[in-house]
């Protein structure tokens, strides 16, 4: 999936990730593989102390994502009820969505596109149509969004950015490649970002363990050059669902000059039942978090609903009775 474009083999083979996890199963690689990509980068893998930790469970295969789960809901957020033309989501009037790729550097096991098929990039007429939608949009903030929009290259970043920066006055990146990658974030990327700023870059980090010393430089390296940095967390059974991992995810985030915005609901795709929680026990959490961690420290508790609305706060969500408001 990922190209490493000659950057010192900065991801891991199958081969190589299997000897060194010898507790894996080829098999179980293969057979997840071919449901959705097994990829890991080396700087992931070495933050990986044995395959019950954290950053194992997110990153490697397990036999549960190969069970069906009676909860299961394939496109579970409604983006492809909101595809007015292909690689681009519109679920509010005043922002549009381009999905720059389907590539990522690591693929997170719980991901609420794991089931989105297709080509991994879009076609160079397909960019441009998606392109111009943008353009004669009327919305005020483009996100980008994936994959990983970081996946693709400096070029092809710029390319689109320079296209839209005219007709749009807000652009969001919305990447997990600083945390899982963060040999990405080059002195060139981070050049060609201030330069065509303002960008806000959104980035998803779920436990602290994942805030390593290379981390904090990449994430560092962007605050400095005025790109403001939020974290999307999303709330994991077996990875952050507890209460002084969601404390320590808070005070190491803020630490890095990161802003906790959102902490997701997991959302329901084929493969990740074995990440879901209640949210029952979510809004638990939540309510207990905001009694150890300052304002600025508490994200917005979110689910985004398979109707295609948009994200709701979870509390409003159960006040509903699992409704979205009427658009």
């Amino acid at each position: 999936m990922y190209h490493d474009n000659g950057r010192g083999g900065r991801i891991m083979g199958r081969v190589e990730a299997l000897l060194r996890f010898p507790e894996l199963s080829e098999e179980l690689w293969r057979k997840a593989d071919a449901s959705f990509p097994v990829r890991i980068t080396r700087s992931w893998a070495e933050r990986i102390q044995d395959l019950a930790d954290p950053l194992a469970r997110q990153a490697l295969p397990d036999a549960a994502e190969l069970v069906a789960d009676d909860q299961d809901i394939v496109d579970p957020v409604g983006d492809r009820l909101r595809r007015p033309v292909p690689w681009v989501v519109r679920k509010h009037p005043d922002r549009v969505l381009l999905l720059m790729t389907r590539r990522c550097h690591l693929y997170c096991r719980y991901c609420f596109r794991r089931d989105d098929e297709g080509p991994e990039d879009p076609s160079p007429e397909e960019l441009a149509r998606a392109l111009d939608y943008v353009r004669v949009s009327g919305a005020r903030e483009l996100i980008l969004s994936g994959g990983d929009p970081l996946a693709v290259s400096d070029a092809r970043l710029f390319s689109v950015l320079d296209a839209v920066r005219a007709s749009v006055g807000h652009v969001r990146i919305h990447t997990r490649a600083p945390i899982t990658a963060p040999f990405r974030v080059s002195a060139e990327l981070v050049e060609g970002l201030r330069q065509r700023g303002p960008i806000w870059m959104l980035v998803h980090c779920n436990h602290p363990d994942e805030l390593t010393a290379e981390v904090r430089a990449a994430l560092a390296r962007l605050s400095d050059a005025g790109i403001p940095l939020l974290c999307q967390s999303v709330l994991l059974a077996g990875v952050n669902d507890d209460l002084e991992t969601l404390v320590r995810l808070s005070e190491a985030l803020l630490s890095a000059r990161v802003y906790p915005y959102y902490l997701h609901h997991p959302d329901p795709v084929p493969g990740n039942a074995a990440f879901r929680l209640s949210m029952e026990r979510g809004l638990e959490l939540h309510r207990a978090l905001g009694r150890r961690v300052s304002g600025i420290g508490l994200p917005r508790y979110m689910v985004d609903p398979p109707d295609g609305l948009g994200k709701i706060e979870v509390a409003e969500w159960v006040r509903a009775g699992g409704r979205s408001p009427v658009e």
